[in-house]
C-alpha cells in the first residue's frame, strides 16, 4: 500500500518538482514572523474589550489562567485600536496564500505510513494535526467574521480565543523543532533530498522561485484589495474584499462608515423623539434624568476621534461634540474620581447592546456622550439622540442610542 503510486500514502504519488526543503523553509519563515504578529495583535485586541472589567464585556468567562496578560486598555494614542486591528485583519488576509502554499508543500507528510513509528513520532504527528487544524480554524473563523458571514455555532469570541491558544501552542512547538532546520536549508546552495522531494518528479513548468513570486503576488493582491478599509475617502473603494469596502455611506457630516443601522438594531423613532427620550444617569448621589435639550445646555466639548471595528475597518477622525463622561459622573457624585461606567442602549439585540468602560476611559477629557458629529446632530444610524465615543476603544464599546449610564466600581 505504501509503494502503490496510485495512493497518496506512496511517495511516488506526489510528483510536483516544486516540493522540497528550501521551498517549504522559505514559506515557514514567512509564517513564523507573520503568525507571531497575528497572535500578539489578537491578544491586544482581546484586551481592548476589557473582559475583566464586567461580566457584560467578558465573552469568554471560563478563560482562567489564559487571561494572565489582561490590563487596563489605554486611551493614548487615540488611533491605537485602529492600528492594532487594522494590522491584525489585513495581515491575516494577506497571509492566506502563504498558509495554503505551505500546507500544499508538506501535504505528503500527512499521509506518511506508518502513522506512528515511535511515541515521539506519534506526539509529533498529533502536534501537526493541531497545527494544521488550528491554523485552518483560526483563519476560516477570522475571515468569516470580518466578512460578516459567521456561520459557526456558538460565539466567535470564545471559539477564536481558545482556538488561538491551541494553535499557538502547536505552532511554538513546531517552530522550536523546525526553525534551525529551515535556516540551514536556506543557507544551502544545493537542494537537500528529503521526504518532500518526489522520487519521480514531473517536468517543471515553473521554478521554485517563480512559485514563490506567484504566492507573493497573491498575497500582494489580497493586501491591496483589503488595506483600504483602514482609511477613508478614495482608498476605501480599493478594499474590494473587505466587508465595508465600498464608498462612504451617504453624504454630508454623517456620511461615514457604520456597522449596524438603526433599523437593524430595532430602534423605534418614538423612543428617540425629543419629548420621550431621557438619559438616565445613576451614581453615588442617586439618579437623574436628562432630556437631550438639557444635555445640550451643559458644557460641550469636541474630540477628533475615529471609529475602529473588530472586523478591521475604521473611519478617519470625525469631529464629535457632546458632554464629557467625567462631567456626567460629576453630576451623580464623582467630582474628582470618575469610576467605571455601565452603559445601556435602546438597541434590542446584539452582543454589545450593553457595555462597560474603565475609569481611565471615563476620566479622559476626550471621552464624550456625543450629541453632534462634524457640526450636525447625529443621524439615527450614528446613534441619535446620543452615543458614546472614547479614544482608542473598539467600535462596539462606543455604544449608540444610549438610554442609561450607571457609574460605580464594576
Amino acid at each position: 500500500m505504501r509503494d502503490d503510486p496510485r495512493l497518496p500514502t506512496s511517495p511516488g504519488f506526489w510528483r510536483s518538482p516544486l516540493r522540497g526543503p528550501w521551498f517549504t523553509s522559505v514559506l515557514g519563515l514567512v509564517l513564523l514572523t507573520g503568525i507571531t504578529v497575528l497572535f500578539v495583535t489578537g491578544l491586544l485586541s482581546y484586551a481592548a474589550y476589557n473582559p475583566n472589567l464586567s461580566p457584560v464585556n467578558d465573552k469568554t468567562p471560563d478563560k482562567g489562567i489564559l487571561g494572565f496578560y489582561l490590563f487596563a486598555w489605554p486611551t493614548n494614542p487615540h488611533w491605537l485600536y485602529r492600528l492594532n486591528q487594522g494590522v491584525h485583519v489585513t495581515l491575516g488576509i494577506t497571509l492566506i496564500p502563504v498558509l495554503l502554499a505551505k500546507l500544499w508543500s508538506v501535504v505528503p507528510r500527512l499521509f506518511t505510513l506508518p502513522p506512528a513509528r515511535s511515541l515521539a513520532h506519534a506526539l509529533e504527528r498529533v502536534s501537526l494535526l493541531l497545527l494544521v487544524g488550528g491554523g485552518l480554524f483560526e483563519f476560516v473563523t477570522g475571515v468569516l467574521n470580518v466578512q460578516l458571514d459567521y456561520v459557526f455555532p456558538g460565539s466567535f469570541y470564545p471559539l477564536h480565543f481558545y482556538g488561538a491558544w491551541v494553535f499557538i501552542a502547536a505552532f511554538v512547538a513546531h517552530a522550536l523543532l523546525k526553525t534551525p532546520t529551515a535556516l540551514r536549508n536556506l543557507r544551502r546552495m544545493r537542494e537537500e533530498k528529503d521526504d518532500l522531494v518526489s522520487p519521480r518528479p514531473t517536468e517543471p513548468t515553473v521554478s521554485r522561485r517563480g512559485a514563490l513570486w506567484f504566492v507573493g503576488g497573491g498575497s500582494l493582491l489580497l493586501f491591496v484589495t483589503t488595506v483600504g478599509q483602514n482609511f477613508g475617502g478614495p482608498l476605501r473603494r480599493t478594499a474590494l474584499l473587505a466587508p465595508h469596502g465600498g464608498g462612504e455611506p451617504g453624504s454630508g457630516p454623517n456620511g461615514f462608515q457604520i456597522n449596524k443601522t438603526a433599523a437593524y438594531a430595532g430602534i423605534d423613532t418614538a423612543e428617540t423623539a425629543e419629548d420621550t427620550w431621557r438619559l438616565v444617569v445613576t451614581g453615588r448621589t442617586g439618579t437623574i434624568r436628562l432630556s437631550r435639550a438639557q444635555l445640550a445646555e451643559l458644557p460641550l466639548y469636541s474630540s477628533a476621534l475615529p471609529i475602529a471595528c473588530v472586523e478591521g475597518w475604521s473611519t478617519p477622525d470625525q469631529w464629535w461634540r457632546g458632554v464629557r463622561l467625567r462631567d456626567l459622573a460629576a453630576l451623580v457624585g464623582y467630582e474628582d474620581d470618575p469610576p467605571d461606567v455601565f452603559v445601556e442602549s435602546l438597541q434590542r439585540r446584539g452582543a454589545f447592546r450593553k457595555a462597560a468602560l474603565r475609569a481611565n476611559q471615563v476620566a479622559d477629557p476626550r471621552s464624550l456622550l456625543a450629541l453632534y458629529v462634524n457640526g450636525e446632530e447625529l443621524s439615527p444610524d450614528h446613534g441619535h439622540p446620543a452615543r458614546i465615543i472614547v479614544p482608542a476603544a473598539p467600535g462596539v464599546l462606543n455604544t449608540k442610542w444610549v438610554a442609561r449610564m450607571t457609574f460605580g466600581d464594576l
